[in-house]
């Protein structure tokens, strides 16, 4: 295991090299194998992919991370249009089915609250509005319809998955415990394996997903 301060390197190091994050204001400390991120970036998504590129890091336990958005201060948006252009744009987005999610900010902190039908479409709305510029952070209190009979949940999926090309020559059982859904069986390729669970975040009132599946050759 690389010691502490061999880790700390590899992070910054990582950080520089990373397209979605300018690392200049960025500090670095590690404690232990945790890594604690400082400093301040100009949007919430550099945020959080400076926190991923650190987890990714051969020996990091975990990431305390500390960072702000400052935004020049031309580019600075009103809370008042900030909700309005997330709203618009979870309204425009056919991934959400027209669930209605509320919007509310507060000195560039967006709350997500409202009904869905899957914890897909809950990243979903998390992933349309983090990228919005002046966004400081996002709170997301969307929660998931009440679940359907696990059997219907398990059937959906099942029909799903059996109508993706994809998934061609597949071999997978489904079954669900409330709202979990159990994968196994085996698939042929890594790119099988993630489509597969994605069908299975997909289906109506799904809260969690345990993947058992086996990438095996043909």
């Amino acid at each position: 295991m690389p010691d502490d301060e061999a880790i700390r390197q590899n992070v910054l190091e990582d950080l520089r090299w990373s397209p979605g994050v300018n690392a200049t204001h960025i500090g670095v400390s590690v404690h232990d194998g945790v890594v604690e991120l400082s400093g301040h970036v100009e949007t919430f998504a550099e945020k959080l992919k400076a926190e991923h590129v650190a987890l990714s890091v051969k020996g990091v336990k975990g990431v305390a991370e500390e960072i702000t958005v400052r935004l020049p201060s031309d580019k600075k948006t009103s809370d008042s249009e900030l909700t309005d252009r997330a709203a618009r744009l979870l309204s425009w987005d056919a991934r959400l089915h027209g669930d209605p999610i509320k919007v509310t900010v507060e000195r560039g902190w967006i709350s997500l609250t409202g009904q869905v039908r899957s914890s897909l479409e809950r990243d979903v709305a998390l992933s349309d509005v983090k990228r919005l510029s002046g966004v400081a952070g996002v709170t997301n209190a969307i929660t998931l319809r009440p679940a359907p009979a696990p059997e219907d949940v398990k059937g959906q999926i099942e029909d799903a998955l059996n109508r993706q090309a994809v998934l061609e020559g597949a071999i997978i059982q489904v079954s669900a415990q409330g709202g979990t859904i159990i994968l196994s069986g085996g698939v042929h390729s890594w790119a099988q394996r993630a489509a597969a669970r994605h069908t299975a975040w997909a289906a109506p009132g799904v809260s969690d997903v345990i993947d058992n599946l086996d990438v095996v050759s043909r």
